[in-house]
């Protein structure tokens, strides 16, 4: 019986369990190890917050997905991987043993050594603290103890979740509202999308009065205190009585652990068969992995563009049969909400915009995860 353990429970591996549990493989017992019953669909999340979806709306629920897949659900998060001895170490203090292993563990912000983050600043990774933190600013909202909030971060990401929040927190219809800023290190908000599509979120911004800084690199964080750097080194305080991290991907710290390759930004290295480069019975997708000698945002188009790819691969290598290759797209189609039933559509250099683009994104998603609950 051969042993293929899931890391992670990311976009990729929810479409490993559902084929697998399409076409199962005898002979191989199959284990799943996440933090979490419910996994995220990063897609919705904006969505999510600004009470658009419920709970279980955007959430995957790992347990009939994993019995769906004939697989063993273990609650647990993995801290080492020794690829060695072909085991994985959990913080529980078990090791699960394997012949396979896949990784799809995700990203966390880059706070680039900014001291003040973990005690002052609330990061959107992991997901469920950063939900249990929104709904505790709600709260303060409410209450009239909350007069500013400040996100870091001007990718699309970023400027979405702003959006998101402060839609959700005018719908509590309080005499007073706190203030918003956005806070980023690059001379223009979404650098990496066309002109239309900031243009259109520029004015999104100003016409809810938030204020952006741009240019700007946060090199420490106090208690109501964002001490940030321009271009020049000249200082700058902006307060805020919350601040929320939503800044690029960074790879989980305890990949670092010296078994596998890792490419420059730490990032699992592979090939184009989703495998590592150092060790052929471990495979990666999602945020936490790079295919070497391409460039390709994190963003989690890609880890479910893999997801079918990497459960072929891991039925072939378990199966003793052959190894597809994967090519990242050149181009991928983002959809970006603005905080109200409305998005934005980029692909390439083209861009549109309105509610029926909101209406289209919420197709998409909910077709999405319709394929992990109606599992029969």
């Amino acid at each position: 019986m051969k042993k293929l353990v899931l890391i992670g429970g990311g976009h990729a591996h929810v479409e490993v369990l559902r084929q697998f549990g399409l076409v199962p493989l005898p002979d191989v017992e199959i284990t799943l190890v996440s933090p979490d019953r419910h996994t995220p669909y990063s897609g919705m999340l904006p969505g999510l917050v600004a009470g658009h979806y419920t709970f279980e709306q955007c959430h995957i629920d790992l347990e009939p997905l994993s019995r769906f897949a004939r697989a063993r659900l273990v609650l647990a998060r993995a801290t080492a991987l020794d690829a060695a001895r072909q085991t994985v170490r959990l913080n529980n203090g078990d090791e699960l043993a394997y012949d396979i292993a896949s990784l799809d563990v995700g990203s966390t912000p880059i706070t680039q050594g900014v001291a003040g983050v973990a005690e002052h600043a609330i990061p959107v990774k992991p997901v469920r603290d950063y939900l249990v933190a929104w709904q505790a600013l709600c709260e303060r909202v409410s209450a009239g103890t909350l007069k500013s909030l400040a996100v870091v971060g001007g990718g699309a990401a970023g400027v979405e979740m702003l959006l998101a929040m402060q839609y959700r927190l005018t719908q509590l219809q309080l005499r007073a509202m706190p203030a918003y800023c956005l806070i980023t290190d690059t001379r223009q908000l979404l650098p990496q999308h066309p002109k239309l599509v900031r243009a259109v979120l520029e004015r999104s911004l100003a016409r809810k009065s938030v204020s952006v800084h741009r240019g700007l690199r946060v090199m420490r964080l106090d208690s109501g205190t964002l001490v940030t750097q321009d271009a020049h080194q000249r200082e700058q305080r902006i307060t805020a009585d919350a601040v929320v991290w939503i800044t690029g991907a960074a790879p989980p710290a305890w990949l670092g652990g010296g078994w596998l390759a890792l490419n420059d930004k730490r990032f699992i290295d592979t090939n184009t068969y989703l495998q590592s480069t150092s060790h052929a019975q471990v495979f990666a997708a999602g945020d936490c992995a790079t295919i070497a000698g391409e460039s390709y945002p994190k963003s989690g188009v890609y880890a479910v563009r893999q997801g079918p790819l990497l459960a072929a691969n891991l039925r072939a290598v378990l199966s003793g049969g052959t190894l597809q290759a994967y090519t990242p797209q050149k181009r991928a189609l983002a959809l970006i909400s603005t905080g109200e039933r409305h998005a934005i559509a980029s692909w390439g250099a083209l861009s549109f915009h309105g509610n029926w683009v909101w209406l289209w994104k919420d197709r998409i998603d909910q077709g999405f995860m319709a394929k992990y609950r109606d599992l029969a």
